[in-house]
């Protein structure tokens, strides 16, 4: 101690001096007795005492900044592939090599297929890295699927990128004043959806000569939209056409593709009434027809069909082409036999497309329409024969449809009964 301590100290009381004493004596003692450092490490109750464990820092977690990879930045061209050009053609208008479209090819038969149905106006997307290497291919199939070629090490690999499609309901409906197709315009019907309809009752309506004012329908369908956006018109779910007074109803059964009425019977049958697409018509079936090229009165045992010449000319049924040929009144002509009761006459015609002896299917092309032999314009003659009989081929009573049976029946009519029920739900808001 220094001086001053000590004097304080002598100053205390005896018994605080004796504590003071006591307490530093203890101190000491502790520090001789205690055992060094390292000794304190012990087990006790198989527990470790002390013991030092060691602490694993991860340091990139401790990093403010995340490690990523490196970006590959792209750069690319869109090209439209022009008339008459293949892929090797637009590849060398590219400036791509031959070697590097045919690594594209063999390494996916689904890339060179892909490759080899390029049509005009087709866009194609390529993809570039910053060393102008191509590595990526795409085309656009529809407005939810796109195709890639993707580059994975030295060969490419196909990828088809699919948008989820949602499909929502819609309908349709018109009272027809002067011509179905003009009706159907106007109730925002596309082309495309108007001929399916046509398609869907053609065995039942002729509807190049049937169409009456006060003629209506309607008509239930797909909208697919994806991420929001409408991207097009699905099926026809169910549609309704009132003829002449006369309803016909049409279902879709979507495990079959095909369309039944509401007693479950197809509406496919043996025969179209129409083997052209509808259009105008110059004359209908009459016996007592005056001719118009020599004014004699003859019997017009069939139907005229007049439309743009090279209109295509479909067979109104499967059967054997029994004669294909030409003479100066019937012009062109094809005559098709279907078994042993039923035959039609196409004559007319600009073009034949079958030949003597050929089997054909309902709704094949068998030429095109015109205005060859004795006629005074354009046009397509139909003839309809029943055992060897001129029948009006609009009226003529075709072979029944083909019906639905057992579970399937059962399991359609339940659908057709919510397909009917939807349209005329959406009928009675659309005149609310």
């Amino acid at each position: 101690m220094n001086r001053d301590m000590l004097t304080i100290f002598h100053r205390l009381p005896f018994l605080h001096q004796a504590l003071i004493c006591g307490f530093s004596a203890l101190i000491v003692v502790a520090l001789f007795l205690l055992p060094h450092p390292s000794q304190l490490y012990k087990q006790e109750n198989n527990y470790q005492v002390g013991r030092q464990y060691p602490l694993e820092i991860n340091a990139k977690a401790l990093s403010p900044i995340e490690e990523k990879k490196p970006m590959v930045i792209m750069r690319w061209e869109t090209h439209k592939v022009r008339s008459g050009e293949s892929a090797s053609v637009l590849f060398s208008r590219l400036g791509l090599s031959p070697s590097l479209l045919h690594n594209m090819v063999t390494s996916d038969p689904a890339i060179n297929k892909q490759l080899s149905r390029l049509r005009p106006n087709d866009e194609l997307v390529f993809g570039y890295d910053q060393q102008n290497n191509l590595i990526q291919l795409q085309r656009k199939i529809s407005p939810y699927q796109t195709f890639k070629a993707v580059k994975s090490g030295d060969k490419f690999i196909a990828v088809t990128d699919k948008k989820d499609i949602n499909v929502q309901l819609n309908y349709a409906q018109a009272n027809i004043s002067s011509s179905f197709w003009n009706a159907a315009i106007g109730a925002k019907l596309t082309p495309n959806q108007i001929m399916s309809i046509a398609g869907i009752f053609g065995w039942d309506i002729d509807f190049a000569l049937d169409i009456r004012p006060n003629d209506n329908f309607k008509v239930l369908f797909e909208e697919n939209i994806v991420e929001g956006e409408f991207v097009g018109y699905g099926r026809i779910l169910a549609a309704q056409f009132t003829n002449q007074g006369q309803t016909f109803k049409a279902i879709l059964d979507p495990k079959s593709g095909n369309y039944y009425d509401d007693k479950g019977r197809a509406m496919k049958k043996a025969f179209l009434r129409s083997p052209v697409d509808f259009r105008r018509v110059t004359s209908n079936f009459n016996p007592n027809r005056r001719h118009p090229v020599t004014g004699k009165v003859k019997a017009h045992r069939g139907t005229d069909y007049a439309a743009p010449v090279g209109t295509p000319i479909y067979a109104a049924g499967d059967g054997v082409v029994l004669k294909s040929g030409y003479n100066k009144f019937n012009g062109n002509y094809v005559f098709i036999k279907h078994s042993n009761i039923y035959i039609t006459k196409y004559l007319h015609l600009q073009k034949r497309r079958v030949k003597g002896g050929q089997r054909v299917k309902q709704g094949q092309t068998i030429g095109t329409l015109g205005g060859t032999g004795r006629v005074t314009g354009p046009h397509l003659h139909y003839e309809f024969l029943v055992n060897h009989v001129h029948k009006n081929p609009r009226t003529v009573k075709l072979p029944e449809a083909k019906s639905l049976t057992g579970e399937k029946k059962k399991a359609f009519m339940q659908l057709a009964e919510k397909r009917l029920g939807e349209l005329e739900r959406y009928r009675i808001l659309l005149t609310q």
